[in-house]
């Protein structure tokens, strides 16, 4: 089963639980997960199930790094707020690094994750 995460920055959250309830019925094909507000936001907004890692700041993001690093993500969809300074900063070019190293499709705007979306739903379907 195609295996998705789905991350936010708090301003990007209401973007990302849009997203969601627009591609509901694509998302719900695929496994979820991902970081802790997010998950939590997207689960009760919609029917959709995520598996919860930690905040993004508490360690979420490298725990998902790890995942793609074991080949078990098969894409991402990290709606980054490109105006703030994180925190975790580090983390965040660890990930976006990892997908690259590991050749992993990841959106960072809500058009770039449409394309992906459907790009991994076409290859589920011809699975």
């Amino acid at each position: 089963m195609t295996r998705v995460a789905l991350i936010a920055h708090d301003d990007e959250k209401p973007e990302m639980i849009d997203l969601a309830q627009s591609y509901e019925a694509t998302l719900s094909a695929f496994d979820l997960v991902g970081t802790g507000t997010t998950s939590k936001r997207i689960m009760a907004e919609t029917g959709l199930t995520v598996e919860r890692k930690e905040s993004g700041p508490m360690g979420g993001d490298m725990q998902i790094g790890a995942e793609v690093a074991e080949g078990r993500i098969d894409g991402i969809v990290f709606l980054r707020d490109p105006l703030t300074a994180q925190p975790h900063e580090p983390d965040i070019s660890a990930l976006l690094r990892i997908c690259d190293v590991h050749d992993v499709p990841l959106a960072t705007t809500r058009t770039s994750a449409e394309y992906v979306l459907e790009g991994l739903a076409r290859d589920e379907a011809d699975d």
